[in-house]
C-alpha cells in the first residue's frame, strides 16, 4: 500500500495561503531593495564621474535635467539678492539650519543656485545674513534636483507682501515661481567650493549606501526562505501526528 506520507499529504488551505502571501510580500520587498541599491549606485557613480565630462556653458532644459544630473554647468548672469529663499529644515552634522537658494537671472528666466548651508539661530525670528551682490558674473556648480520631502504638504499661498528672504520647506518649482514672480528652471545648481559667496558646501549625495539596500534585500529573501522551512516543518509534524510511528496504511 502507499505510504502514509504519500497518501495523506493534503496541504491545508489557510497555512498555504499564508505561505504564499508571506513569500510574495518578502520577495517583493527584497526585489524593491535590490532596485533601490541599483538606483543609489547609479547616483554615486554619476556624482563621481561628473568631473570627467565637459562643463556646459548654458542652462539645461527641464526635460534634460535627469541626464545631466551632477554634471557641471558654468552660467553667466546675475544674482537676485532681493528674491532669496531659505530652504528650511535642512540638517548638517546634526544641526538644524537652512540651505540658501538664490535665483540667478539669465535673460527672462532664472536658475536656482544653492549657495550652501547655514545654521539656524535658536530664535526663529533671527535670519542669517545671506547678502550677495547683483553684478554680472560666471558661476559654476553641479546640476541636481530640488530637495524632496518624504511626504507632501499642501503649500501655503504666496503672500506678495511677505518679507524676504522667505523660508520654505521642500518647495516645488511651481511654489518657488509663485514667490519669485518670474520663471525658473525645475532644478538647482550646487555651487562649487571654488566659487565666492557660498556657505557650507558638502555636496556628495547623503544617501543610504547600495550595500545597505543589498543587506536588507538579503534579509527579506531569508525571511521568505524561513517561512518555507516553517511551513514544511509544520506539515511534516502534522502528517506524523496522523500516522504514529510512520506506519503505512
Amino acid at each position: 500500500m502507499a505510504s502514509a506520507t504519500g497518501k495523506s499529504f493534503r496541504p491545508q488551505l489557510w497555512p498555504t495561503i499564508g505561505l504564499i502571501v508571506g513569500c510574495t510580500i518578502c520577495s517583493a520587498a527584497g526585489f524593491w531593495q535590490l532596485g533601490r541599491a541599483e538606483e543609489k549606485q547609479a547616483l554615486f557613480t554619476a556624482f563621481e564621474r561628473s568631473d570627467d565630462g565637459e562643463t556646459r556653458r548654458n542652462p539645461v532644459a527641464d526635460s534634460e535635467a535627469e541626464q545631466y544630473l551632477y554634471r557641471r554647468l558654468t552660467l553667466t548672469g546675475r544674482y537676485e539678492p532681493e528674491r532669496q529663499i531659505l530652504l528650511d529644515n535642512m540638517v548638517h552634522d546634526g544641526r538644524s539650519g537652512y540651505q540658501v537658494l538664490t535665483p540667478f537671472r539669465i535673460g527672462a528666466t532664472a536658475v536656482l543656485i544653492n549657495r550652501g548651508w547655514l545654521a539656524a539661530d535658536p530664535d526663529r525670528n533671527v535670519l542669517p545674513d545671506i547678502a550677495v551682490r547683483d553684478n554680472i558674473r560666471d558661476v559654476t556648480g553641479r546640476l541636481n534636483r530640488l530637495p524632496r520631502a518624504g511626504y507632501v504638504i499642501e503649500p501655503a499661498a504666496p503672500q506678495p507682501d511677505a518679507a524676504w528672504p522667505r523660508r520654505l520647506s521642500f518647495p516645488s518649482v511651481a511654489e518657488i515661481i509663485g514667490h519669485l514672480g518670474f520663471p525658473a528652471h525645475d532644478y538647482q545648481l550646487l555651487l562649487d567650493l571654488s566659487e565666492a559667496d557660498g556657505f557650507t558646501r558638502e555636496w556628495r549625495p547623503v544617501l543610504m549606501s547600495p550595500e545597505k539596500h543589498l543587506g536588507y534585500a538579503i534579509q527579506w529573501f531569508m525571511m521568505a526562505g524561513t517561512l518555507i522551512i516553517i511551513y514544511i516543518t509544520l506539515t511534516i509534524k502534522a502528517l506524523r501526528r496522523k500516522t504514529p510511528n510512520g506506519q503505512s496504511e
